[in-house]
């Protein structure tokens, strides 16, 4: 364990120095195909320092999109989500130097040496990724962990976690109703341990015993320690202090967060209106039935108004007054539903929400009066999620799934706000992109009355601290 504990202090710069090498390669590319096809064809050829600013500038945008869309995170996500990231990253970059080259030039430039670049740049990243997963895999092996835990919540944590067997190897578990000193012995068998749901006072002991023997230690966190992670430090003379102020946004930040909101929904509208006019006229044209469908729904401080989208369900499905559960075979989709669904489209009216001040482009998205009390009864930290206006798109949907268990949901959120920035806010719109265009699979979505609570567990009630 020493040895593997010496390794990883050079990790990030094994992956900082793999992410350069990247880079520059790129870079050198794209300076080639400017050299080779843009500088003869502008008006004011650039002299040899405006030529490098220019490769300069696409070094940067590399670093900014691949940041942005977690590029470089080598070994941390899985090679297909690896690759996803650094080809829209990659595209987005291409995209815009394209239009930086057509503004210098003073008109739009010949599209087809972007196109060789970009189908250059793929192979490379394609070639990079594979090769370096495979380097990182071997320098860094699965880690031995055990899993002390409370409860059968653990389980769902585990079967995650054995989802990803080229970063975790969960080898042992053991229930913290073992004696402590045992509980001890086992955790220095191996390289880590994961700390899933057992009482604050416990844990805290243990956590404290991993930091003293420089034990890795993965911890599932509780609602209040979100809470405390989002704290600003201050200090009263000598005594270090913690402050929660818990209001959500200031009234600063509320500010700026509503102008962004204007100007992005504003310049959102029209990329975006094309796509709307075609969905709504496939919706009219397949059954004849209404465009929009609008439900009741909650924002902040419980405010509740109607949120709009394109219908992607059969005129009346739930002419029963029941709400219930919509799966990806549900037969109350239609197949234009299916197509809107898939790729996010059917959310796009609620731009019209954004204008309107009921929502924000970024913030958890809007719940149903009648399932927030629902959610509730068993989950009484719920309605946290309305501290700040409901959102388009939230840390909870670009990081997870349609069927993420309440709970976890709701800890996103909750990340989300006692961290909120304009940064974090421009992060999470462009994982959303992503999210469009390679989206992932869904087991059960809250759309047109979903009820979860009937086959979602939802956590009753936090171990106190």
């Amino acid at each position: 364990m020493i040895m593997n504990s010496k390794r990883d202090r050079y990790k990030k710069f094994i992956t900082f120095g793999l992410s350069i090498v990247m880079l520059c390669f790129m870079t050198g590319l794209f300076g080639r195909i400017w050299y080779s096809y843009y500088v003869g064809e502008i008006v004011l050829p650039f002299y040899r320092r405006g030529n490098w600013v220019l490769m300069g500038m696409y070094f940067l945008l590399m670093v900014l999109f691949f940041k942005a869309y977690g590029g470089f995170k080598l070994g941390y996500l899985k090679k297909t989500d690896m690759l996803y990231a650094q080809i829209i990253s990659m595209i987005c970059v291409n995209f815009v130097t394209y239009f930086l080259i057509s503004l210098i030039g003073r008109r739009f430039m010949s599209v087809p040496p972007i196109l060789i670049l970009t189908g250059v740049d793929l192979i490379f990243i394609s070639v990079w990724t594979f090769l370096t997963a495979k380097l990182y895999f071997l320098v860094y092996p699965p880690r031995r962990l055990i899993i002390l835990y409370g409860s059968s919540q653990a389980a769902a944590l585990v079967l995650k976690m054995s989802q990803r067997v080229d970063k975790y190897m969960i080898c042992e578990s053991i229930s913290i109703s073992e004696d402590p000193e045992k509980i001890k012995e086992q955790i220095m068998k191996y390289e880590g341990v994961i700390i899933c749901d057992i009482p604050a006072e416990q844990r805290n002991d243990f956590l404290k015993f991993c930091f003293q023997n420089s034990v890795r230690a993965y911890i599932a966190p509780k609602i209040s320690d979100i809470i405390i992670r989002g704290a600003d430090d201050i200090r009263l003379f000598d005594t270090p202090l913690l402050l929660c102020r818990n209001y959500g946004l200031d009234f600063e930040q509320r500010l700026v967060k509503r102008v962004f909101d204007i100007l992005f929904t504003l310049l959102a509208l029209l990329p975006a209106a094309p796509f709307m006019l075609i969905s709504a006229i496939a919706v009219k044209l397949y059954d004849g039935g209404p465009v929009f469908y609008k439900q009741k729904r909650l924002t902040i401080d419980g405010r509740e108004f109607y949120v709009y989208k394109f219908r992607s369900m059969i005129v009346d499905a739930e002419k029963d007054g029941r709400p219930q559960l919509a799966s990806e075979s549900d037969n109350r989709i239609t197949p234009v539903g299916h197509v809107l669904r898939k790729f996010r489209i059917d959310e796009l009216p609620q731009l019209l929400n954004i204008l309107k001040g009921d929502m924000s482009v970024v913030g958890p998205r809007p719940e149903r009066p009648e399932l927030t009390k629902e959610y509730m009864k068993s989950m009484p930290e719920f309605d946290f999620r309305l501290k700040v206006k409901a959102g388009l798109t939230g840390y909870a949907q670009v990081t997870g799934v349609y069927d993420t268990s309440p709970y976890d949901k709701l800890k996103m959120d909750l990340m989300y706000i006692e961290n909120y920035s304009v940064r974090m806010d421009l992060q999470i719109i462009l994982m959303t992109i992503k999210t469009m265009l390679f989206p992932g699979k869904t087991n059960a979505e809250t759309e047109e009355g979903v009820l979860p609570h009937e086959r979602q567990e939802v956590r009753k009630e936090e171990n106190s601290k």
